[in-house]
């Protein structure tokens, strides 16, 4: 039996886009719960963000012409170069194109790493 996900501080956030980037990152949002069970949603610099054990795994939003995977660490995105190619890069931004999103198993992968990096270093954003 599949449970429905109940409502939470991202909704608020999602209901303000257009509907491609509204399903874009519902389901990069998909993914960060699948990958952090126990993770809990909060809204972190003004966007939707997942935080585990008190600690920022990943923020993630959207702007006029992309949307964007923030890891919340400036190691991250380095670590994930060779993967991220093709895919607009900053020290902690990972930007998209909605209708050409994230494969779901780099973001599983990202998410992982965060929280590996945030139980070794206390990492936060």
């Amino acid at each position: 039996m599949i449970r429905e996900r109940e409502s939470g501080p991202h909704d608020d956030y999602l209901a303000s886009l257009d509907d491609e980037k509204r399903s874009a990152l519902e389901g990069l949002s998909a993914v960060v719960r699948e990958a952090a069970p126990g993770a809990e949603e909060t809204i972190s610099y003004g966007m939707p963000a997942y935080r585990l054990d008190g600690k920022v795994l990943v923020l993630f939003g959207a702007s006029a012409g992309h949307c964007a995977l923030y890891p919340g660490s400036g190691t991250a995105v380095k670590a994930f170069a060779d993967r991220l190619e093709g895919f607009s890069t900053s020290k902690g931004t990972i930007r998209f194109d909605p209708g050409d999103p994230l494969p779901r198993d780099l973001v599983r992968d990202i998410v992982r790493y965060r929280i590996a990096e945030n139980r070794v270093r206390g990492g936060d954003a």
